[in-house]
């Protein structure tokens, strides 16, 4: 494929993962916890390039998963020590995020991975780290990545669906009928940390909270039903990956920035045009029943 086809796959694997999860984190109001890993994640890899001397490999998923798993951990143990859930949130994300910072700063020396980085990512040298693979050829390391992952998240989401959507609207039913809804949490928090690590070196931190978050709330707009909702969740972050490249290319800017972007355009025309919940739908409405 051409160099400009890998990105934007790329960036599509990212929208993909990033819609299904952030369905569930939409549906059980902890959107802003997808800023708080994101965030945090940095912790992660930091450690774990301490340890290896490595910026990429299972080191940086472990440590990534590590962080995340922490991040929410310590939000629920401020939680239930009376602290506001959306305080515990914004108390422990700056506070591992600034320890991730520190570290950049001090410990990390001359390697690949600053500030900058972290936030934008570096979407665009992607297609020029490649594996060869059999009976496919040459691919980008971080697109096959992306792909392991959003094939792991598709998985889980599949094979515990009935699961997810219990916990997601009722946690006190799905604990009466047997279902461990803290396990569950735990592990869709691993998916979280998961989904991020993976997409952090390629877009950074910045378009990875825009498309856990921003797809997803466009899809919930448009329907009632959670089949559908990640479905539209999906295709969205891969209409604000394409169209983003697009507009970066146009007015010559960050790739990363303007599929960020993209994905508000997308939530913006959601919120005027859905059926149900949009604004012409709510004024149309009472004219319909004059």
């Amino acid at each position: 494929m051409t160099y400009t086809a890998w990105i934007i796959v790329t960036a599509s694997l990212v929208g993909m993962s990033c819609g299904l999860i952030g369905v569930f984190l939409v549906l059980r109001k902890t959107a802003m916890m997808a800023d708080a890993i994101s965030h945090t994640v940095l912790l992660g890899i930091v450690l774990a390039f301490l340890v290896t001397k490595e910026v990429s490999g299972p080191a940086m998923l472990v440590g990534g998963i590590f962080a995340g798993l922490l991040t929410a951990f310590l939000v629920q143990w401020l939680h239930s020590l009376d602290v506001q859930h959306d305080a515990s949130m914004g108390i422990i994300f700056t506070t591992l995020f600034a320890i991730g910072v520190i570290l950049i700063s001090t410990s990390i020396g001359n390697a690949h991975l600053d500030i900058q980085h972290a936030l934008m990512g570096e979407i665009t040298f992607i297609p020029f780290d490649k594996v060869s693979l059999p009976l496919v050829g040459e691919v980008p390391r971080a697109t096959l990545l992306l792909f392991i992952v959003f094939l792991i998240v598709l998985f889980f989401i599949t094979a515990f669906y009935k699961e997810w959507k219990i916990t997601s609207f009722d946690s006190a039913l799905a604990v009466s009928i047997g279902i461990p809804a803290i396990a569950m949490h735990y592990l869709f928090m691993s998916l979280v940390s998961i989904t991020t690590v993976a997409s952090f070196d390629a877009v950074g931190a910045i378009m990875v909270v825009a498309m856990l978050i921003t797809p997803a709330s466009s899809a919930y707009l448009w329907t009632d039903r959670l089949v559908v909702m990640l479905i539209l969740s999906s295709i969205f972050g891969i209409l604000s990956a394409i169209s983003g490249y697009y507009i970066a290319y146009w007015i010559d800017t960050s790739i990363s920035g303007s599929m960020a972007f993209s994905t508000g355009l997308i939530f913006m025309f959601s919120f005027i045009f859905s059926p149900k919940h949009g604004i012409i739908s709510k004024y149309v409405q009472p004219i319909k029943n004059l």
